[in-house]
């Protein structure tokens, strides 16, 4: 299992079409990956392939986020998702 803590930095939106594109984003790049990934933010431990799951996490800007990978490909699905969540514009 790898674990990686990040800070979120996101796009300051003005419509929801914006607001929901990182989401997205997020669920494709974790998809990419053979590993379970997921999101923690303080109680809650969302699956990061799940569409659904993500929007419920309410993802906001500058918010400290921690990343969990379990599997084959756990180091680069990790960092995949650090590094997008770290520079999201």
């Amino acid at each position: 299992m790898t674990s990686k803590k990040f800070t979120v930095k996101l796009p300051k939106a003005s419509d929801a079409k914006t607001e929901a594109r990182p989401i997205a984003e997020i669920v494709q790049t974790a998809s990419r990956f053979q590993s379970d990934v997921f999101l923690i933010s303080g109680s809650k431990k969302i699956n990061a392939k799940s569409i659904m799951g993500m929007m419920s996490l309410k993802l906001t800007d500058d918010v400290e986020i921690e990343v969990e990978t379990n599997g084959e490909d756990e180091e680069q699905a990790a960092e995949a998702i650090v590094k997008y969540m770290s520079s999201v514009a």
